[in-house]
């Protein structure tokens, strides 16, 4: 372990004890680095590390303050590190999907208000009027989701969920370009969602995402196994297909 290293560890340490609470102002340079027994050069550097894993903020002219420590805030990264990935992880991300999302939406059944399902319901009506446009579509499928990830009550969940699903946006915009049936289906899957999720039962809401995550899933295998390749945007400069 380098010395960097080291002093963003010993920094990560006094936020774990609560000597450095979530929102407090870290005390100046100087004073800290005595405190934690590092060298100026050495704070400078984890301060730096810190603030780019939004552990830590900046805020010019008041100074340096712990985050929220949120699970949105401190997952944030996580989105960035996904979009970076190298070699074919996108099938490997779509099975990440399936195993969460049915669960996620069992457990949004629960607890989702009527709000929420109000909020979705406005969200897939909107689907079904841009289904032939592909950004206005995905916009609202997107939202869809979101709405039902914080419809859990869970944050780290919700926010997992959505940089994963993010990631997996080309293959499903690729299989609207290519299956023409695509955006049919899609709206149908989604209106078998909310009917579960506003029945409030979460056996269901878990058979409904699963079935939707599965459909692309095997679609994408099968294309892939037929030497296709996944576009690298996500979307279309046609704007005439639909997120499955």
């Amino acid at each position: 372990m380098s010395l960097t290293d080291k002093a963003i560890a010993r920094i990560r340490q006094a936020i774990v004890a609560g000597e450095l609470p979530p929102g407090s102002k870290l005390p100046p340079e100087p004073v800290l680095a005595a405190e934690l027994g590092l060298s100026r050069n050495l704070m400078r550097e984890a301060v730096k590390a810190l603030v780019v894993a939004r552990v830590l903020e900046i805020r010019r002219g008041d100074g340096t303050y712990v985050t929220s420590l949120a699970p949105d805030v401190l997952l944030s990264g996580l989105g960035g590190a996904v979009e970076l990935l190298q070699g074919d992880t996108v099938l490997e991300l779509t099975e990440v999907r399936r195993l969460f999302e049915p669960a996620a939406t069992a457990l949004a059944a629960g607890r989702i208000t009527d709000e929420d399902l109000a909020e979705a319901a406005d969200h897939l009506a909107a689907m079904r009027t841009a289904r032939l446009d592909v950004e206005e579509f995905n916009r609202h499928d997107a939202a869809f989701h979101r709405t039902v990830g914080r419809a859990t009550g869970n944050a780290t969940l919700a926010a997992l969920l959505e940089h994963i699903s993010g990631r997996t946006l080309p293959a499903r915009v690729w299989r609207g370009q290519a299956d023409p049936e695509a955006a049919d289906r899609a709206l149908a899957e989604h209106r078998e969602i909310l009917r579960a999720l506003e029945a409030r039962d979460p056996q269901l809401a878990q058979a409904a995402a699963l079935m939707h995550v599965t459909t692309t899933e095997r679609w994408l295998r099968a294309r892939l196994a037929a030497g296709g390749a996944v576009p690298a945007t996500a979307t279309s400069p046609s704007r005439s297909a639909s997120r499955p």
